[in-house]
């Protein structure tokens, strides 16, 4: 009797086993890649032009229309690329900055032509990481001095949430995942967001309006949207999404200093680099 009862009982320690060993089996979604196409409005008043070497803003004396051709709305892609429990943040959209400068005449009254438009990339790289697990996002700046250095900063907050969340019990399919809907408030602006509880972290591909839980595969509003086109599981490496480990740690408020600093020495350097400006 008693070695029944043995055997009985290593036979469900043995299942207890199996079972935890089941439940332990990493999640099929541990590492991958969501892919957001997304559209926004050109806000045409946050522009900068700089016309023979002096900066104007749009309706001010003497600044002109927007270049011919510049479109109504900017489309990019974003991507999160995540492992485990951290990931990182990939962007498509352009960095540059747009520069209009007049040509010269050729001193005997004969116009310089049309004006010419040029972009220059600004001497910063900014990259977003997030530590999903303990829901943080890190921030790094790249400050870069010359051709050959550079310095790196990183700063962390937590992962914000959406104000006014607003859920509601209608769902449909996105990217093959079931969705639920919501709205919530940004800038003033009322949102539609589409987010799944299927996947085993939180996300929003615009910071502001992170959910409470659920990772948000469409996003529309009146000026922008963000739409998951695919969701693949592949092996992403750890180190892909780890952020550098020499970067400097600042305050939030220190880097978007340095930030604005960085680009107002861009901008007076490529200013005083212009001909024509009496500056070179």
């Amino acid at each position: 009797m008693k070695a029944q009862i043995i055997t009985l009982l290593a036979a469900g320690l043995l299942i207890s086993i199996r079972t935890t060993a089941q439940t332990a089996t990493p999640d099929k979604y541990a590492s991958g890649k969501i892919t957001y196409e997304g559209m926004r409005q050109i806000d045409r008043s946050q522009m900068r032009t700089v016309i023979n070497g002096q900066e104007v803003r749009p309706g001010s004396a003497g600044a002109p229309d927007a270049p011919e051709g510049m479109p109504e709305v900017m489309s990019f892609t974003q991507k999160l690329v995540f492992s485990g429990t951290m990931a990182k943040e990939e962007r498509d959209r352009p960095q540059n900055m747009m520069m209009r400068r007049n040509r010269e005449g050729d001193g005997s009254g004969n116009a310089g032509g049309p004006p010419r438009n040029m972009r220059m990339t600004p001497p910063f790289e900014q990259q977003t990481y997030l530590d999903l697990g303990n829901r943080k996002r890190i921030d790094v700046l790249t400050v870069k001095k010359d051709s050959t250095s550079q310095t790196t900063y990183r700063s962390e907050n937590p992962m914000p949430t959406a104000s006014d969340w607003q859920a509601s019990d209608k769902t449909k399919k996105i990217a093959g995942f079931t969705c639920h809907k919501a709205t919530a408030t940004r800038r003033k602006q009322t949102y539609t967001i589409w987010y799944t509880t299927d996947l085993p972290f939180t996300y929003s591909p615009v910071s502001d309006l992170t959910p409470p839980t659920g990772v948000v595969l469409q996003i529309e509003s009146d000026n922008e949207s963000y739409k998951a086109s695919s969701i693949s599981t592949e092996a992403i490496a750890a180190s892909a999404v780890q952020p550098p480990a020499d970067a400097k740690s600042i305050t939030s408020e220190e880097m978007e200093q340095m930030r604005r600093k960085s680009m107002a020495d861009f901008r007076q350097r490529m200013m005083s680099s212009m001909p024509g400006t009496g500056r070179n």
